[in-house]
């Protein structure tokens, strides 16, 4: 297992333990399976971001793209990675 599957994994779990195993997509807010984590850079790395555990949530791997594939990083009080979905 790579470095940062098992970073990953660690905080997945430590997540799951804080909020009784509801671990919620950091961009969507729906719940996570651990199968479909993935780790999500709150600020990305080509914005200067870095891969620190301050600077790491959990997120599907699609809203995840979804979220870069737009360019930007949304800012939001409520939901902080929130991105608009086509329906």
């Amino acid at each position: 297992m790579s470095r940062l599957a098992l970073t990953r994994d660690k905080i997945y779990k430590t997540v799951a333990r804080q909020l009784h195993g509801v671990v919620p997509c950091w961009v969507c807010g729906e719940h996570v399976l651990p199968a479909a984590a993935t780790l999500e850079h709150i600020v990305p790395l080509s914005e200067g971001g870095n891969s620190h555990q301050a600077n790491l949530a959990i997120s599907h791997e699609v809203c995840n793209g979804q979220r870069h594939a737009t360019g930007r990083v949304p800012v939001d009080e409520h939901a902080p990675g929130q991105v608009a979905r086509a329906l």
